[in-house]
């Protein structure tokens, strides 16, 4: 997976939040949701987005436990990211999606936006916070640790704290 775009996705129970990169892999933005009836859809629903993008890979948070062990949510993501590499066949990485909900609740409010009343946005931002981390890291560049709402390093393994959608 070293060219052409990505799409990173914030996997949820209720909705899949989804953002693409750039061809050159520099910058992630938020693209929007899907409301996850279940997997086989969704997937259907993202193989043809990738198709429609040009996207060459992707990204799935999985969300941790704090003490950084697997829980059923990150079962189910991994089975997710399995099902959907099976079918494209394309390359599927999974990375921890570490508090990426709470900080995507927090730039809403920040911008003045109720996070409550736009559940798909906080779906759609925590996407694009978990592909940007991804595409920094892959890139070495500063900053590219996970980090917690409060600007500290975030502690390895975790969880979204939110990720209903």
């Amino acid at each position: 997976m070293s060219s052409g775009r990505l799409l990173g996705i914030d996997y949820g129970t209720k909705r899949i939040g989804i953002a693409l990169s750039d061809p050159q892999r520099r910058l992630a933005v938020p693209w929007g949701a899907v409301r996850r009836r279940d997997d086989r859809s969704v997937v259907r629903q993202l193989a043809a987005l990738a198709e429609r993008e040009g996207v060459s890979g992707f990204v799935v948070g999985e969300p941790r436990r704090l003490d950084g062990t697997r829980g059923e949510m990150a079962e189910r993501a991994a089975r997710f990211a399995d099902r959907l590499a099976r079918t494209t066949g394309l390359p599927v990485e999974t990375v921890d999606e570490s508090l990426t909900s709470v900080e995507a609740e927090r730039r809403l409010r920040e911008a003045g936006v109720d996070p409550a009343s736009e559940p798909e946005r906080i779906d759609a931002l925590a996407a694009q916070i978990l592909l940007q981390e991804a595409l920094d890291r892959r890139a070495g560049r500063r900053g590219a640790e996970p980090r917690r709402p409060d600007g500290e390093p975030a502690p390895t393994g975790g969880t979204s704290g939110r990720n209903d959608g």
